[in-house]
């Protein structure tokens, strides 16, 4: 690590513990910047998945059966 970024890591880690949990929040969310190609691909996506429920071409699974699969584990 460069050394400026020693120093901020350093004074980041002296923040009480919900500060820098705010703090890692803001980074990771300036790093999530949007992308219309991949929205655009998602919305054709989710219009397919729609349709196929609509028509019941979709094999679909409650929420309950999902649930119960993961706390038996």
């Amino acid at each position: 690590m460069k050394s400026r970024t020693q120093e901020v890591l350093k004074e980041v880690m002296e923040l009480p513990p919900a500060e820098r949990a705010g703090l890692a929040d803001r980074i990771l969310s300036s790093l999530d910047r949007p992308d219309k190609t991949i929205d655009e691909i998602w919305q054709k996506e989710v219009g397919k998945r729609l349709d196929a429920y609509e028509k019941g071409t979709l094999e679909t699974v409650s929420a309950h059966e999902v649930l119960a699969k993961y706390k038996s584990k």
